[in-house]
């Protein structure tokens, strides 16, 4: 499905989805295929992501991958002057920058890969990860289990009570839904 050969051009994959469904896991698999194929790999995450680890991507199911935390995606491009391969996990806290960062590496001929989240919590299209869709050669859209029926899920509903657009937890915060439970849940809100 991808070309793991990033000799001839760049280029932009998103792997999107809700809350559980697998981003980071795949983000790291496709990480480490690249480290096996001998490229040089760099990993991003934002700084304000501590829940596993402050110095590594970290999965639901405990896989790592060690990463650079960075504060604001502009840094990112000072650390990619001999990268062929560029991960970038939990983009959807980044700031909108994030998208001309990902085109400039692409169009230097490297290989983005890039992990998110596509709708927050009110199922509205979150950070820069929207404009990254439009921009990817790549899109890859991933489904959680939905904790009430067991339909594919895509909505990430918060459990708990908060208007904050970016309230950082696990299982006992967010659960995975599926669109007829995630609108059932929001009609029982009102």
């Amino acid at each position: 499905m991808f070309l793991e050969n990033t000799n001839t051009t760049g280029r932009i994959e998103i792997i999107a989805g809700s809350m559980f469904s697998g981003k980071t896991e795949e983000l790291i698999r496709r990480l480490k295929r690249a480290r096996i194929a001998n490229q040089k790999v760099e990993i991003f995450k934002p700084e304000i992501d501590l829940r596993y680890s402050e110095s590594q991507v970290v999965s639901h199911d405990s896989n790592a991958i060690m990463s650079t935390p960075v504060s604001s995606s502009g840094n990112i491009l000072l650390y990619c002057t001999d990268v062929e391969v560029v991960g970038i996990d939990e983009a959807q806290f980044f700031d909108m920058g994030l998208v001309d960062v990902c085109n400039e590496l692409a169009n230097r001929g490297i290989r983005v890969i890039v992990a998110g989240l596509d709708m927050d919590y009110s199922g509205k299209p979150f950070g820069p990860i929207p404009n990254l869709l439009a921009t990817a050669e790549y899109v890859t859209k991933v489904h959680a289990i939905c904790q009430r029926c067991g339909n594919l899920a895509h909505h990430s509903h918060r459990l708990v009570k908060s208007n904050k657009l970016v309230v950082l937890g696990e299982q006992d915060l967010y659960e995975p839904l599926c669109r007829h439970c995630y609108n059932q849940e929001q009609r029982n809100k009102k």
